[in-house]
């Protein structure tokens, strides 16, 4: 397992940066990212408008998760964070986006967030406590669990599944649900560039269609599809992944002819070497090679 201090060591970064456009010719050296993973799960941002202690009350003080140190990253403002196990759940403050508002099905992008825990009372006692209306949690068939479906401060969707005595990585998992406005070219992204481990699809009643999943360690990456023609909430929420070596993602990037919103990165404050992609709907993949990962790679 990764260490806290590990853990606590990770930088946080910002969203957007010019796109530069893949070269001709260039070969990766690795066939996905996979044999670069360093960290046994990943990492997951969320930017936000409102103020940010109704998100530390949300996520911190109902939803129970442990907030971390926060990150001060300069001009890009405060970096917000929260245990998710192995995962950190990564938040800060941008008043100036285009929040597309709604549920999981009207705009393409990070629109799902989904945490897990073995009994409804104490998440019940907390939505009590903090004077919020408690969740409506319905039966998931075939399962002895619950799913509910509430908002945070900004609107984004969250599901809390009750799930008891599951094994205890499920309490430690962070599920990622993309709405994806082309699923085949979303699972050939994260199966064969990404390289995660593709789940069976399964029928998703919750939300009326079918689940596309990959998995990395304690986070999985959940696509689903609702239709052509919903827009885009672009550069508002992502993923970051924990490499031992970033060059080999810049020559993977370019012969895919994957978008590179920051380009191949010095090394940076944090003792960070770090390059941003993103997949076919504009969702940041945010590799990150950190003094740690790069000396685990060494012999």
């Amino acid at each position: 397992m990764v260490s806290t201090r590990i853990l606590a060591g990770l930088a946080a970064l910002t969203f957007v940066g010019a796109a530069v456009p893949a070269a001709a010719g260039d070969k990766a050296e690795v066939e996905s990212a996979a044999p670069l993973l360093w960290q046994p799960s990943m990492n997951v941002f969320r930017l936000f408008a409102v103020e940010p202690e109704q998100m530390f009350e949300f996520y911190g003080g109902v939803l129970g998760l442990e907030q971390l140190q926060t990150f001060n990253v300069g001009a890009d403002g405060q970096v917000h964070r929260f245990r998710v196990g192995n995962s950190e759940l990564k938040l800060r403050r941008d008043p100036n986006r285009q929040y597309v508002p709604g549920g999981v099905d009207k705009a393409t992008g990070l629109r799902l967030l989904t945490f897990f825990y073995p009994e409804r009372e104490p998440v019940v006692e907390r939505f009590r406590a903090h004077g919020l209306p408690e969740p409506h949690f319905v039966a998931m068939p075939g399962t002895n669990w619950l799913s509910a479906i509430v908002n945070d401060p900004q609107g984004h969707a969250v599901e809390i599944v009750i799930a008891p005595n599951a094994p205890a990585e499920l309490y430690d998992t962070i599920e990622v649900g993309l709405t994806v406005g082309d699923l085949e070219r979303s699972r050939k992204f994260y199966r064969e560039f990404v390289g995660l481990e593709e789940l069976p699809p399964a029928d998703d009643p919750r939300f009326g269609t079918k689940k596309y999943s990959f998995k990395h360690g304690t986070t999985v990456v959940s696509l689903r599809h609702f239709g052509d023609d919903l827009p885009g909430e672009i550069g508002v929420g992502g993923i970051q992944y924990v490499v031992t070596a970033v060059d080999p993602i810049d020559g993977l990037a370019k012969a895919h002819g994957v978008q590179i919103d920051r380009p191949l990165s010095p090394l940076q404050g944090y003792n960070l070497r770090t390059i941003w992609l993103s997949d076919p709907d504009g969702v940041t993949n945010y590799f990150a090679e950190t003094a740690v990962s790069r000396q685990a790679a060494r012999p």
